[in-house]
């Protein structure tokens, strides 16, 4: 799930910047006041360092990884992680369970079983095994059970979080900083964007594109909107002498056709609109009524390169 979308803060010299990695993509904080740059990005860093030690299934000490230990047991899990954990499960009910987070042994099963940044365009090795768990069963989200801070895992599956965490992160972040400092906010975790507090007088100026060569659009969005772009073509690697991405249809166990080189959707929140992208990328074809049903602006490039939008898209200018 990551599309190319920057905010450039010439466009208003009240803004401030600063970009830096993350989780294998490039993290932006922009700020609507320059003073408070500093203590934003502190904010901003200290919270999603908790996200990653409680939901990356890349880290043995996280939150995921201890559950994965457990299976089949209830376990007591962090105010944060239940928080993440009750968003995933919200958003697989709401997508019909395109969007589900029992899906990491199914990614591991794929060569998906380490940071990106060690298997990007990599060809992964066929043998692969799930890490701490033995797939014995085909769950989906309605398996897992989620109380309060106590969850039970079944066992033979592997909670992966990275659909919907990174673009909750994005918004829990950008509503942290207005809170705490009163100023207007875009989070930008890869192709996932959160604003809250009031927008520059122009609005939130944003570029959507997938990478060199693919077409662009500059969209405009209110304080408090967001926009998410999901993608077939950011995290691939090779298996099988076949190229794969990380966005798996849930019910066949394989990377979903990509129909779509790219979906945008733009909501009232940044899950809401990853949700959305990441279920039309499931969906291929059938997504476009589903979008239309929901009255989401999105927009779609297909796999020949050609762009096209639903909704109120706010497009300001289309351009390759």
């Amino acid at each position: 799930m990551s599309g190319r979308v920057a905010v450039d803060p010439e466009i208003d010299r009240s803004l401030a910047a600063v970009d830096w990695p993350l989780w294998s993509t490039t993290a932006r904080l922009v700020v609507t006041d320059p003073d408070v740059l500093d203590a934003a990005f502190g904010l901003v860093r200290a919270y999603l360092d908790a996200v990653d030690k409680a939901c990356s299934r890349f880290r043995g000490d996280s939150e995921v990884s201890r559950i994965s230990d457990h299976r089949g047991c209830p376990v007591r899990i962090s105010s944060l992680f239940a928080e993440y954990l009750r968003a995933a499960l919200e958003v697989a009910e709401t997508t019909g369970g395109d969007v589900d987070p029992t899906v990491g042994a199914v990614l591991v099963g794929l060569g998906y079983d380490r940071d990106y940044t060690l298997i990007g365009g990599t060809a992964t090795a066929e043998n692969a095994a799930p890490m701490r768990v033995t797939v014995t069963q085909r769950a989906d989200w309605s398996s897992i059970a989620l109380a309060d801070r106590t969850v039970t895992v079944p066992d033979g599956v592997l909670l992966d979080l990275g659909a919907t965490a990174k673009a909750f992160a994005a918004d829990q972040s950008a509503r942290l900083v207005a809170r705490e400092l009163g100023c207007g906010v875009l989070v930008g975790l890869g192709g996932d964007i959160a604003t809250a507090g009031p927008a520059p007088a122009d609005g939130w100026q944003i570029e959507v594109q997938d990478g060199p060569g693919e077409p662009r659009c500059q969209i405009r969005l209110p304080g408090g909107a967001a926009v998410a772009t999901s993608s077939t073509l950011r995290r691939q690697w090779f298996r099988g002498g076949r190229l794969v991405h990380h966005i798996v249809d849930p019910r066949t166990g394989v990377a979903a056709e990509p129909v779509w080189r790219t979906v945008s959707v733009a909501a009232g929140s940044c899950l809401a609109a990853n949700a959305a992208s990441t279920a039309s990328i499931v969906r291929g074809a059938d997504a476009l009524g589903w979008l239309r049903r929901s009255g989401l602006p999105a927009r779609l490039v297909d796999r020949d390169g050609r762009a096209s939008t639903l909704g109120n898209w706010p497009t300001d200018r289309e351009g390759t």
